[in-house]
C-alpha cells in the first residue's frame, strides 16, 4: 500500500477499545517459492515450522487462491492441511481483480475449507482493490454476499488501505454485512522517519477503527484487524525519510508491532518471507521500489531478528 499523505496525529483517546488480552500476531505469506513455483503442502509446513519456532504467531493470511505472479496455484488445497497439522489458523485470501473471482472461488470450493474446522479462520475477498481502483464497491459487496451464501458459518471480510476505512470511502462496505475488516497501514509508505513511524502507525489504526465504530454504532460489531504493516529490510528501497534495513525493521517491529499488540489489536506482518522473485512496485511518485526484502525471515526461512514482544 502506498499513501503519502500524513494526517495530524489524533489523541490516543481515539485508540481502539479497551481489551484485557493482547492482540494476536499473524503473518502474510506468499504462495510461491523463491524460484516462482507454487508452494505445496510440504513448503507451507516448512513455512509454519519457521514461523512458530521464532514468533508467537497463531495465524497467517494469504492473498490469492488460484494464481499469483502468473502461476496457477491451488493454494487452499495445499495450505489448509499443512496449517491443520501445525495447529495454525489460515485467513484465506481471494484476488478477484481482472475477472478472477470465479477462478478464485473455484480453488477455495475445491479445497472444501470448512472440513478443516477451526483451521479456517475466515475468507477475505480482495486486498486494496478499492484503493487501486481495480474493482468497485458494488462488485466487492456482491462478491462478499456470494461468499457468505456459500460459507454462511465462516467470517467473510476484505482488506484495504487504512485511510479508505477512515475517510468514508468504504462506508458501503462497512454496512454490507461484512464480518472482518482488515486495515493496512505502512508508515514507511508515508515516508516517515523511523523515529515517527510508530506514532504514525498508531494514528492510522486509531482513525480507521474509530470510523468503523462510528458507522456501526458498536465497539465490536465487526472484527477489526490490521491487515498489513511492515518495513523493508536490507536490500529494500528507501522511501524518502523512511530507510530500509534489517536493523530498522527490527526497531519498527519492537515498537510498532509489539505496541499495537499491547493495544489488543490483531495484526498481520507483511510479510513472513523475502520474495526474491517478486517484481518491483511502482509508487505514487512513479519510481520503482523493491518489494523483495520485506520478510522478517529470509527466503530460506532464516529469522532476521528476535521476533518476541
Amino acid at each position: 500500500m502506498r499513501f503519502h499523505t500524513v494526517l495530524p496525529c489524533v489523541a490516543l483517546a481515539t485508540a481502539p477499545l479497551a481489551v484485557s488480552a493482547a492482540g494476536t500476531l499473524g503473518f502474510a505469506v506468499g504462495n510461491t517459492n523463491p524460484d516462482g513455483t507454487c508452494k505445496t503442502q510440504s513448503d507451507f509446513e516448512a513455512d509454519f515450522k519457521a514461523i512458530q519456532g521464532n514468533s508467537q504467531a497463531q495465524i497467517v493470511r494469504t492473498y490469492s487462491s488460484s494464481d499469483q505472479y502468473g502461476n496457477p496455484c491451488n493454494t487452499p488445497s495445499e495450505i489448509l492441511p499443512a496449517a491443520k497439522s501445525a495447529g495454525i489458523q489460515v485467513l484465506l485470501g481471494m484476488w478477484p481483480d481482472g475477472g478472477a473471482y470465479e477462478r478464485e472461488k473455484a480453488a477455495i470450493d475445491k479445497a472444501d475449507p470448512t472440513s478443516f474446522g477451526d483451521t479456517l479462520y475466515g475468507i477475505t475477498v480482495g486486498s486494496e482493490g478499492m484503493y487501486r481502483g481495480t474493482y468497485s464497491a458494488q462488485e466487492l459487496i456482491g462478491w462478499i454476499k456470494q461468499m457468505k451464501q456459500t460459507y454462511p458459518d465462516t467470517p467473510i471480510g476484505t482488506a484495504d488501505s487504512w485511510n479508505g476505512w477512515a475517510n468514508g470511502t468504504m462506508d458501503s462496505i462497512i454496512t454490507s454485512g461484512i464480518e472482518l475488516i482488515l486495515a493496512n497501514g505502512f508508515s514507511y509508505w508515508q515516508y516517515q522517519e523511523l523515529s515517527n513511524a510508530t506514532t504514525t502507525y498508531f494514528d492510522d489504526m486509531a482513525q480507521a477503527l474509530a470510523h468503523v465504530q462510528e458507522v456501526t454504532g458498536s465497539l465490536d460489531k465487526i472484527h477489526f484487524m490490521n491487515g498489513e504493516t511492515g518495513w523493508p529490510g536490507t536490500g529494500g528501497t528507501d522511501a524518502g525519510a523512511a530507510k530500509a534495513g534489517d536493523d530498522n525493521m527490527k526497531t519498527y517491529w519492537k515498537s510498532a508491532v509489539c505496541g499495537l499488540l499491547d493495544w489488543g489489536v490483531d495484526l498481520f506482518w507483511f510479510e513472513a518471507f523475502d520474495e526474491p522473485n517478486k517484481a518491483d512496485a511502482i509508487g505514487d511518485n512513479g519510481q520503482k521500489a523493491s518489494e523483495q526484502y520485506w520478510g522478517s525471515f529470509t527466503s530460506s526461512r532464516k529469522p532476521k531478528f528476535d521476533m518476541s514482544c
